[in-house]
């Protein structure tokens, strides 16, 4: 372990908060760990913060306790456990080493070794350790490989996938994000090897990984290494056309996982988010964004309205960049009102129709007509309508 830090920075913005250095002071000797410091060194917002301690966690626990802060075992099995001051939680987990993995699941021990427990981590720029005072322990050249745009796994790159085989695809998350410079060979060649052992992965960490690679401000990139290296095929077997993705991205549609997986995808929406578990809303959507009309660029306002009736305009938006139509278009379905059929079977039964069969085709008919006027006739033109027929 080296005796002298890597490089000391000025503290970043985000230690002052006195939340976190509260925690800290608790904890004499912890570290920020993972991506806070990554982000601090490259400049970019600190979204979640992590700390590390030789400390085991009961001891933790009672020294936060001691300080007058909570104490949560929130993965007490791991070394973890969640700090809670000013009714926010930081986890603090304690040095580890794994002793036995099996391609998702680890078996650890506790170590004070700061290099040890590094080693046990993904990626080199995830492997840096900072002191509060802005001191940055760095054993595996993470700082070069962020500064140079490369994702690179610590150590040898097919030990660190048979260890958990989801960082076959947080590599091309963290591409997506960070990769500016040409990709690490090795890595690509184990994760090559390693499609198969994707196999053991939930459904749901599927998912979750290529949901954050979609959201990365251009994931073109990273979406054209996996059809590489094989791992597209493995993430989407329904087939999958990375050029209309890359249109998707060119033309400025927003960061929207959804969206672009509708451009990406070329099976059944249905299916994949059957075999992929995506939420309710999420297959929902998917599905309405690949299966159906949106009206063209030269659409006159009562086509709008009609397909407005039929379809929400966040739908129609997402059709409308799928077909690569123009703003102009976009802009008119976001800004026009959504009509509404102004009759309901109670409006129809309070005049005398009965309900039943009858009563619904009637209804059924009634919109017709109101659509095909441009859904512009109003409660009482619907029904004097009604009384002609």
């Amino acid at each position: 372990m080296p005796a002298e830090p890597a490089l000391r920075i000025a503290s970043p913005p985000f230690l002052a908060d006195p939340a976190l250095r509260a925690v800290l002071a608790a904890l004499p000797g912890a570290r920020l760990v993972g991506g806070c410091v990554r982000d601090a060194l490259a400049g970019r917002p600190v979204a979640d913060i992590d700390l590390a301690t030789p400390w085991p966690p009961g001891q933790v626990m009672a020294a936060l306790a001691a300080s007058g802060l909570k104490a949560v075992p929130t993965g007490i099995a791991h070394g973890t456990v969640t700090a809670v001051a000013d009714h926010r939680g930081f986890e603090v987990t304690t040095l580890r080493r794994d002793v036995e993995t099996d391609g998702r699941h680890a078996v650890v021990a506790y170590t004070d070794d700061w290099r040890e427990d590094a080693a046990r981590r993904d990626f080199t720029f995830n492997a840096m350790s900072m002191t509060p005072d802005g001191a940055v322990f760095d054993y595996f050249g993470g700082i070069g490989d962020l500064r140079a745009g490369v994702v690179r796994f610590v150590g040898d790159a097919a030990t660190r996938l048979a260890e958990d085989y989801l960082r076959v695809l947080r590599f091309f998350r963290f591409h997506a994000r960070y990769g500016t410079g040409q990709p690490d060979p090795a890595a690509l060649a184990a994760i090559t090897a390693a499609v198969p052992g994707m196999a053991r992965l939930s459904a749901e960490r599927v998912w979750t990984e290529l949901k954050r690679i979609l959201a990365a401000p251009d994931p073109c990139g990273a979406v054209a290494l996996m059809q590489r290296t094989g791992v597209l095929g493995a993430v989407l077997p329904e087939g999958a056309v990375p050029a209309r993705l890359a249109r998707l991205v060119a033309a400025g549609a927003p960061d929207d996982p959804i969206l672009r997986l509708a451009a990406l995808l070329e099976g059944d929406a249905a299916a994949l988010a059957a075999r992929l578990r995506l939420a309710t809303g999420e297959r929902d959507r998917l599905v309405a964004l690949q299966g159906g009309d949106v009206p063209g660029d030269a659409a006159g306002d009562p086509e709008l309205r009609r397909a407005l009736a039929e379809t929400p305009a966040e739908v129609l938006v997402g059709r409308a960049w799928l077909a690569g139509r123009a703003a102009s278009l976009r802009s008119r379905l976001a800004a026009m009102p959504r009509p509404v059929f102004p009759l309901q079977g109670r409006d129809l039964r309070a005049l005398g129709l009965e309900p039943g069969p009858d009563l619904g085709r009637v209804l059924r008919a009634l919109r017709a007509w109101w659509l095909q006027g441009g859904c512009v006739a109003s409660r009482e033109a619907c029904l004097a309508e009604l009384a002609r027929r």
